[in-house]
Order: structure tokens, then C-alpha cells, then sequence
């Protein structure tokens, strides 16, 4: 899924503990009535770990009409994230990948140096989209590793007090997502069916995040909605999570990230020299990003760029 266009610095702090901030996602409606919550990047909250965009969408009924459709458009020095509860969007990519994605599996695409893509609806689509996309900013070493392509069919799952937990990223109590990330990094989904309780252990080294997909919760006592993000910062040892009907919640985690990060529209950099190269490139139709076979439509010009914060 394509950002919209705007500029965030992305810091590196985590707060001494105890540390606990509530902040409202941004709210936005694309496309066939697709509404956005955007919890990353927050004015209250740029990164948790590496994950530097989240994006709750949905649920909406695109029955009536051809769902999802995202022109090619391209990215640099991140890792995309695709997790869908409802629903199917099939993917190219100028490496030649061409997959669809269906709910409990994960496509996951490395930027690296530059790579460009395409998402929409397949046309026997589902009538109901819902999911989450999630970005994830490549360290340092990694900024400039050539592109790459996985899709994982299935992934860990394990039952803890009336929830189903699937382990999206890294590792948790045992079992271990295959997922190629390049920093240390959590993501899990717990989805109950009806009232559940857990206590979930936490890496003290760890920040936290949660977004709460369907329906209420309560973490560590704090009561959570859809359009909001709950963020927990180091220190913490433990995560109370209980529901009193069936919910979906979303949890995000990570060492916090080392260096600063610019993002702005697909991009993320390490400074705005990445950025304007990449915006260049990219509207010149220069072969760093290669090209998607078989989209029916226009590919995405960039926007010019402003003046960038530390320019």
C-alpha cells in the first residue's frame, strides 16, 4: 500500500521506564471508501523498534466494485509487511514476483537499494477488506542490500488464555516466525473468539506497541480501541492483555532503532540527500527501481520534495 505523500524525522529514544503513552491513530479514507488508521508515524510516536508505518485498514465492502488498486510506486530502505484479516490482494514486483496474499499469511518485500511494486484486489475478490500494513525501516548495513521477495504460506501459531497468538516477527515463548527481518523485532496477533486473559513476558530491552484491530481490550489495565496505539516503553517486564468478547489485536516490538530516519511519501532515509536521489530517479524512470509487468493502469509519479528537516 502506497503512503500519502508527508515528511516525518524519525528519533531513536525509548523512555526510561515506567514509560506508558495513548495516542490516536490519523484518520484518513482512500480510495472505495478504505478507511486508514494510521498509528506510525504518530506526531506522539515516529518508531517502535524498526517498525516505522503502521496502517489499520478497513474493514470495508468492496463487493460492488474492483477493491484495492495501488499503481506501481516505489521504495527504498525498508522492508514492506502485509497482514490481512480479511480479503486477498495480489502483488508484482519488478523483480517478477507476481503473489497473491490471502488472510493468516504474510508477504514481506525488502527495498533495500530501490525495488517498485503493485497491490490490488484480484477480480473474484472477497466482498470485506481488512488488514494491516506495516514498513520496516532496514538498518544502516542493511540500507543498501539489493531488493528481495518472500511469501510465507503459514506462520507460527500457539493457544494462551482464550487467544489464538500468531508469532509475525521474531520470537515469542518458544516459537520463532520465519520472517527474514534485520533487526531485533516482535509481531504477534491474538485473536479471541469470545472473553480471554493472558499475561504475555516482554523484553525488557524492548519497546512495545498495540492497536487493537476488532472489537476492546485491556493492557496492563489501560482500556483499547480501534484508532488508537497504546506504546509501552523499555523496562517493561510483563503485558496484561484481556478481552470480554471476541477482538483482534495487533502487538509490535522492538530494540529501538539506532539511527534516525527520514520518511517521506515511499521513501525512507537516512537523510534528504536518499530521498531527493530516490524521487529523481524514480520520476526519470531510472532502471534503480526496474519496472512492474501486467498493472493495468499508470504507475505513481512522486512528489516533488520540499525542504527537508536538517536541510
Amino acid at each position: 500500500m502506497s503512503s500519502t505523500e508527508h515528511e516525518v524525522s524519525i528519533s531513536t529514544d525509548c523512555p526510561a521506564p515506567p514509560f506508558v503513552q495513548r495516542f490516536a491513530a490519523h484518520n484518513a479514507v482512500l480510495g472505495e471508501g478504505m478507511q486508514i488508521r494510521r498509528a506510525l508515524p504518530n506526531r506522539e510516536r515516529r518508531m517502535i523498534g524498526a517498525w516505522c508505518f503502521l496502517d489499520h485498514f478497513g474493514p470495508v465492502d468492496i463487493g460492488a466494485g474492483k477493491g484495492m488498486r495501488v499503481g506501481p510506486h516505489p521504495h527504498i530502505g525498508l522492508q514492506t509487511f502485509s497482514w490481512l484479516l480479511e480479503g486477498e490482494v495480489y502483488h508484482r514486483d519488478s523483480l517478477g514476483f507476481e503473489q497473491l496474499i490471502r488472510p493468516g499469511q504474510v508477504n514481506l518485500m525488502t527495498a533495500g537499494h530501490g525495488i517498485s511494486h503493485s497491490e490490488e484486489s484480484p477480480p473474484n475478490h472477497s466482498a470485506i477488506m481488512h488488514g494491516a500494513q506495516l514498513w520496516i525501516a532496514l538498518p544502516d548495513e542493511q540500507f543498501e542490500r539489493p531488493p528481495a521477495f518472500e511469501h510465507y504460506p503459514s506462520l507460527p501459531e500457539f493457544d494462551d488464555g482464550g487467544y489464538r497468538v500468531t508469532v509475525l516477527a521474531g520470537e515469542f515463548m518458544g516459537h520463532v516466525s520465519p520472517a527474514r527481518v534485520y533487526t531485533p523485532l516482535l509481531g504477534l496477533d491474538l485473536n479471541a473468539a469470545s472473553a480471554a486473559a493472558t499475561t504475555l513476558p516482554l523484553r525488557r530491552d524492548f519497546e512495545y506497541g498495540a492497536i487493537v484491530l476488532v472489537g476492546e481490550a485491556r493492557l496492563n489495565g489501560e482500556t483499547l480501541v480501534p484508532g488508537e496505539c497504546l506504546y509501552f516503553g523499555c523496562g517493561h517486564d510483563a503485558l496484561q492483555v484481556e478481552t470480554d468478547a471476541a477482538t483482534r489485536i495487533l502487538i509490535v516490538g522492538g530494540e529501538p532503532f539506532k539511527s534516525e530516519r527520514i520518511l517521506y511519501w515511499n521513501f525512507v532515509g537516512r537523510n534528504g540527500a536518499d530521498i531527493r536521489e530516490a524521487t529523481d530517479e524514480w520520476n526519470a524512470g531510472d532502471a534503480r527501481f526496474g519496472e512492474v509487468h501486467g498493472y493495468d493502469g499508470d504507475r505513481l509519479p512522486a512528489p516533488a520534495v520540499p525542504k527537508l528537516r536538517g536541510e
